[in-house]
């Protein structure tokens, strides 16, 4: 059974790659547009191809039985017409809720005919890093809403629930809400982002405008989409976030955001 990660070399698919192998997968092929760079275990098949260019697909597709697939709107139709050709059987997508922004990818993949899993995840944990800037100029986090609270997720244990998808029938028809263990504020994470950077670092509840105008240095255009998008969907009182999804799957506790915060210190410098 040949598994094809795509965006093999992205953030998840990488992790993806790496969990696939440790839970004793043997035919793994990494789909990345530069194979040379790409420094991936040995064992695994590298194919050369971009899912935004669907006509690099079909020799990377040849074979392929299941393929993890990162999001890719403008092209995911196109590329989920080649690989039900080529033969592929299941689908693991990375994707959202139908009416979010990542929907059309988890509506494209239904509507393709091939069995499939949707992972539907909360905010990155690594979403965090967007303050390094702020952290290291000013020491001051500047959002609108301090009291909205979110269960994070890190990257890490997506991968891991995608890779346990992928190798069993039992997830067919199933679309996964993930989210880390925990219910956060935005202000609980500065909290614990600066003890495990050991510095002191103040939230400040700011206007719409301040918040992009902090942000924009480091995120660019994608700013004001974050701010207006993202950040407003946060409720101040959740209910029914998937905080056990990550252990409920794959057997193994979901990363807290303090471990993860420790883990990436080095992550946050400028330098």
């Amino acid at each position: 059974m040949t598994i094809l990660v795509t965006g093999a070399t992205a953030n998840i698919g990488r992790k993806v790659v790496d969990h696939l192998l440790a839970l004793g997968a043997k035919d793994v092929r990494a789909l990345t547009n530069s194979p040379r760079k790409a420094a991936l275990p040995e064992g695994v098949q590298v194919a050369q191809g971009y899912l935004g260019k669907p006509e690099t697909l079909p020799a990377a597709f040849e074979g392929v039985e299941r393929i993890y697939l990162a999001p890719m709107p403008d092209t995911v139709t196109e590329v989920l017409v080649l690989a039900r050709a080529a033969g592929v059987r299941h689908i693991v997508d990375l994707s959202g809720e139908p009416e979010s922004w990542w929907g059309s990818v988890s509506n494209a993949v239904e509507d393709s005919g091939m069995a499939w899993t949707h992972l539907w995840p909360a905010d990155f944990m690594e979403n965090t890093l967007m303050w390094s800037r702020q952290i290291h100029e000013v020491g001051i986090i500047r959002e609108p809403h301090p009291e909205a609270a979110s269960a994070p997720i890190a990257m890490d244990d997506i991968a891991a629930v995608a890779a346990v998808a992928l190798l069993s029938d039992d997830h067919h028809g199933r679309a996964y809400s993930l989210g880390g263990p925990e219910i956060l504020t935005r202000a609980e994470l500065v909290r614990q982002l600066a003890e495990a950077l050991g510095r002191d670092i103040a939230f400040e509840r700011s206007s719409r405008e301040e918040a992009i105008a902090a942000l924009t240095p480091t995120m660019g255009e994608t700013a004001t989409w974050y701010v207006d998008n993202a950040l407003s969907s946060f409720d101040p009182n959740p209910v029914g976030l998937p905080i056990t999804s990550v252990a409920d799957i794959t057997g193994r506790p979901a990363t807290t955001f303090a471990r993860w915060a420790t883990d990436n210190v080095v992550r946050f410098d400028l330098d």
